[in-house]
């Protein structure tokens, strides 16, 4: 029998149809490959001539100046400042919700087909392209709440592109906390919501405040949504108030590119590098968050 069983599986090794599968998986992995080699060249060649073109420009006296139309005197100033307010705001109005909407659907809503349709809902949420949620901004806080261009308007349309992705990053983060940490505490005599909030929201912060970061750095370089809410391209001023006009630095860095001097594309350039650097700041204070959770845990 044994034997038998050996010198079937030798001959299934060595059948057309398993080498032919064979030769299928590694072209197909060689082609994966090329393509992701491709798409980094790529990503090399632009990183390059980004630095190159943009590295002259980049001095205390473009950081700290207005928006000029001479390229010699043109900062990124009011972009920042506009780029600051908006994230700030918007983790103000999206973080609690979705934190909260995330306990709600992992710790208090019962299995039931109106839960499944909401999770569903959000998660196809998180995949709507940015531009409709500008176009949703621009219906709802623009002309019908008549916030007009304002901080608050760009604010609360940043929080409506984030939110789905802080419920789904922070859900992740509440069903990585064990099961019995949460029984441990009821056996004790808390309540569900000191269990929640003593022991399953601390044990989950960590990821959530991951997620959130994570988030945020990919509202700070959105441009569509901006665009159709209204934000300037030209603001030589910074906001002191939610209901001040604004810009962003992508909205400059766009106005800049689709000038056609070549003066405007390296100052372009100079504010592609101070967003990188930007998001490159976030994304490190979100992996050295999940380090230092990573060894606490330990």
């Amino acid at each position: 029998m044994e034997a038998s069983r050996i010198q079937s599986r030798a001959s299934l090794a060595t059948s057309p149809l398993l080498r032919r599968r064979r030769i299928l998986s590694t072209m197909f992995q060689w082609l994966c490959l090329l393509f992701t080699l491709c798409g980094v060249l790529f990503l090399v060649a632009l990183l390059y001539q980004v630095l190159r073109d943009g590295l002259g420009h980049l001095d205390w006296q473009f950081l700290s100046s207005f928006p000029s139309r001479k390229p010699e005197l043109a900062g990124i100033k009011s972009g920042i400042y506009g780029s600051l307010w908006l994230i700030s705001l918007t983790a103000v109005f999206a973080v609690p919700i979705g934190v909260a909407a995330a306990l709600y659907l992992e710790e208090y809503a019962k299995p039931s087909r109106v839960r499944t349709l909401i999770q569903i809902n959000i998660a196809n949420l998180a995949g709507v392209p940015s531009i409709v949620y500008g176009i949703l901004g621009l219906a709802i806080f623009v002309r019908a709440l008549t916030l007009d261009r304002s901080v608050l308007a760009g604010s609360l349309t940043m929080a409506l592109l984030v939110l789905p992705v802080i419920i789904i990053a922070a859900q992740e983060s509440i069903r990585g906390v064990p099961g019995s940490l949460r029984q441990a505490a009821y056996a004790l005599g808390a309540t569900r919501w000191q269990t929640v909030r003593d022991h399953v929201l601390p044990s989950a912060l960590p990821g959530i405040l991951t997620g959130v970061i994570l988030s945020l750095s990919r509202a700070i370089g959105e441009t569509a949504p901006l665009i159709m809410v209204g934000a300037y391209s030209y603001v030589a001023f910074v906001p002191t108030g939610p209901m001040d006009d604004f810009t962003a630095l992508p909205i400059q860095i766009y106005n800049w590119a689709a000038r056609p001097q070549a003066e405007f594309h390296a100052l372009a350039a100079a504010g592609i590098i101070v967003l990188l650097c930007i998001l490159f700041l976030m994304n490190g204070v979100a992996v050295l968050i999940r380090y230092r959770s990573a060894r606490s845990l330990k």
